[in-house]
């Protein structure tokens, strides 16, 4: 049934509309329109960082590129080989690659090798990825690409954020953040021998808060760290390189419960 206004209600709105309703006009409009129109060109000034700034976030952007294109051929290895079944030992190589990324100084000599060993580290990330992407094509394959383009708007939409505020406010979330995960790491781990579902829908759906947050976290950490003369835009690359992933990982699995509910609520 159509809400009813009360009568009171709609003369007191005739009586404070009518008179600039009779002042619009066509032109108007438009003019209305233009001045509110979305400059593209403005959100994507970053005039008030300093041109290193600038050009040591370019560096880290295609470094997270390359690894991004590393990780999709590493998943794509797995259904081709099914290397992934082998989880706990391509994790291990994984870990053992970061840990001897790590180690590395960042020289310019030694630039070349340590976007190697990056690559390898993502490029064994993605292959781990495999069997989850398996999972998730075999109960509906259109939810990977919605997955993607999904990490997509929040990685870029909050990068964007974090690059266009001139202060250093969310470099404040690091604690909170890194609390939250402690917490959630926590839940994920009993909720194994507990298996209740709202562990786990509060697991994974804080999974994709607390990553997205620390996109906002790491991507002015990274502008602080190269305002204190860290250049390492290999090792940057890594901190957003591991909150892309999480993200994808986390709406990979709300989406494809989802859609495994909804299949059984059919059936």
């Amino acid at each position: 049934m159509p809400r009813q206004f009360p009568i009171r209600e709609v003369t007191v709105l005739s009586l404070n509309k009518t008179s600039d309703v009779s002042r619009i006009t066509p032109t108007s409009k438009m003019a209305s329109f233009g001045e509110r129109s979305f400059n593209l060109q403005a959100l994507f000034n970053f005039d008030h960082l300093d041109s290193r700034f600038q050009t040591h976030l370019k560096n880290v952007y295609s470094c997270l590129a390359l690894g991004m294109l590393s990780a999709a051929l590493g998943a794509f290895t797995h259904f081709v080989t099914g290397l992934g079944q082998w989880y706990f030992l391509t994790s291990i190589v994984s870990i053992g690659l970061m840990i001897w990324l790590a180690s590395t100084r960042h020289t310019k000599e030694d630039v070349g090798k340590r976007v190697g060993i990056f690559t390898g580290f993502t490029f064994t990330s993605g292959i781990s990825l495999g069997p989850l992407l398996e999972l998730v094509i075999r109960i509906e394959p259109s939810i990977v690409s919605t997955a993607l383009a999904g990490t997509a708007v929040i990685f870029i939409c909050f990068s964007l954020a974090a690059l266009l505020t001139k202060d250093r406010m969310f470099l404040y979330m690091g604690g909170i953040l890194f609390s939250a995960l402690g917490w959630l790491t926590l839940a994920g781990f009993l909720n194994i021998f507990f298996g209740s579902e709202m562990i786990f829908n509060i697991y994974i759906y804080g999974i994709l808060l607390v990553f997205s947050g620390f996109v906002l976290f790491d991507t002015q950490l990274i502008i602080e760290k190269r305002r204190r003369g860290d250049e390492d835009f290999v090792w940057h690359a890594v901190d957003l390189f591991l909150d892309a992933i999480q993200i994808f990982r986390a709406l990979l699995v709300i989406l494809a419960k989802k859609e495994d509910d909804k299949k059984r609520r059919r059936n």
